[in-house]
C-alpha cells in the first residue's frame, strides 16, 4: 500500500471513530449536565468535522499527477490543517464562553460517576487514535494526518483534565470548580488551533523545514563520495506526503555525461534509501572550476591546478547557497 492511500484508510477510521466518541460525550453530558463536559463534546464536534474535512483532503491529495498540477494535489493538506486549525480555536471561544455563563449561574452536576466513566473511556480511544496518526503522519509525511493525530492527543488531554476536576467537584460539591476546569482547558485548546494553523501557514508559504534540512545535511555529510566535490542551492518543498527536492551537485569537470549521471543517481539512491519512494530529487550537475580544488580531497585526479587546502563541511546554511564554495 502506498503512502497516499495509507494515510487515506487511517484518516477515514479517524473520521468515523470521532462519530462514535461525539455520541458518547453527548450522553455524558445529557446524564450529568457538566459544562466541563459539554465543552468537550463541543470540541467534539470539530473533531467530526475535522476529521471529514481531513478525510476528503487525504482524498485529493492522493490524487496522480496532472496536467494542471504537476506537482500533484498534497497542498490541500495545508489547507485542510488551516481549517481544522480554526475550527479548534472556534471551539476553544465558544468553550470559554460557555463556562463563563456558568461560572455566574452554577448548576448541580448529576450522576458524576457515570459521566467519569464515559468521558475517561473516550480519552484513551482518543490517545490511542491520535499516537497512530502522528506516528503515521511523520513517516509519511502527511501534515493532515499528523494536524488529526495533535488535535486527538490535545483533545485526550483535556479530557483527563476534566476528569480530575469532576473528581474534585464529586468529593467536595464545588460546582464553580466545573467552569473553572472548562476555562483552563479551553486556552490549552486555542494554543493547539494556534500551532497548527502555524504550521499550516508555513507549509503554503513554503517555509524551510528546519527539521527535515538537518537530517538531510547529517545524511550527506556522513555518506559524501569523492566525487561530490560541492553541493549547494539545496531547496526542499513538501507537497503533503511528497517531498520535492533539488540541488546543484559539483563533480569533476572531466566526466562524461555518463558518469555525471551515475553520480546522481548514487546521491538520489541514497536519499530514497533514508527517506522513502516519497522523495523526487531534481539534481543539476555542475563541472569543478579551477578553485574547487582547494576544497576537493580527490586522491587520484590527474587534472588538479591547486593543491588540497581544506573540506568544507556541508551544513544547513552552506548547502542552501545560490554559490559553489571556494576558500
Amino acid at each position: 500500500m502506498n503512502r497516499a492511500a495509507q494515510n487515506f484508510k487511517i484518516q477515514k477510521y479517524i473520521a468515523f471513530l470521532s462519530v462514535i466518541l461525539f455520541i458518547l460525550k453527548v450522553t455524558a453530558w445529557y446524564i450529568t449536565h457538566s459544562v466541563a463536559i459539554l465543552t468537550d463534546a463541543l470540541e467534539s464536534i470539530v473533531n467530526v468535522i475535522a476529521g471529514f474535512v481531513g478525510l476528503y483532503s487525504l482524498y485529493v491529495s492522493a490524487k496522480p499527477k496532472d496536467q494542471d498540477h504537476p506537482y500533484g494535489h498534497g497542498k490541500v493538506e495545508f489547507i485542510s490543517a488551516a481549517i481544522e486549525g480554526v475550527l479548534i480555536a472556534v471551539a476553544g471561544v465558544m468553550i470559554i464562553r460557555e463556562a463563563v455563563y456558568n461560572l455566574y449561574h452554577p448548576q448541580e452536576i448529576h450522576q458524576l460517576d457515570k459521566g467519569i466513566y464515559l468521558v475517561l473511556l473516550t480519552a484513551i480511544v482518543n490517545y490511542v487514535a491520535g499516537s497512530i496518526c502522528v506516528r503515521t503522519g511523520k513517516k509519511n509525511n502527511s501534515l493532515a494526518l499528523i494536524a488529526s493525530g495533535k488535535h486527538l492527543i490535545s483533545d485526550t488531554y483535556t479530557t483527563f483534565g476534566i476528569v480530575t476536576g469532576l473528581s474534585l467537584i464529586y468529593f467536595t460539591k464545588i460546582w464553580w470548580i466545573d467552569s473553572v476546569v472548562a476555562i483552563v482547558f479551553a486556552l490549552l485548546i486555542l494554543y493547539t488551533g494556534y500551532k497548527i494553523i502555524r504550521s499550516s501557514v508555513a507549509g503554503m508559504m513554503d517555509e524551510a523545514d528546519v527539521e527535515l534540512l538537518e537530517k538531510m545535511v547529517l545524511l550527506l555529510n556522513e555518506n559524501r563520495k569523492e566525487n561530490w566535490v560541492d553541493l549547494h542551492n539545496l531547496r526542499i518543498i513538501k507537497y503533503g506526503p511528497m517531498i520535492h527536492l533539488d540541488c546543484h551537485l559539483t563533480v569533476p569537470w572531466y566526466l562524461n555525461v555518463h558518469e555525471a549521471h551515475n553520480e546522481v543517481e548514487s546521491l538520489s539512491k541514497l536519499v530514497k534509501s533514508h527517506f522513502g519512494e516519497s522523495v523526487e530529487l531534481f539534481v543539476h550537475s555542475d563541472g569543478c572550476l579551477d578553485f574547487s580544488c582547494k576544497i576537493c580531497d580527490k586522491k587520484d585526479c590527474t587534472k588538479r591546478i591547486h593543491s588540497f587546502e581544506k573540506k568544507i563541511k556541508w551544513s544547513m546554511q552552506n548547502i542552501s547557497s545560490d554559490n559553489k564554495h571556494q576558500i
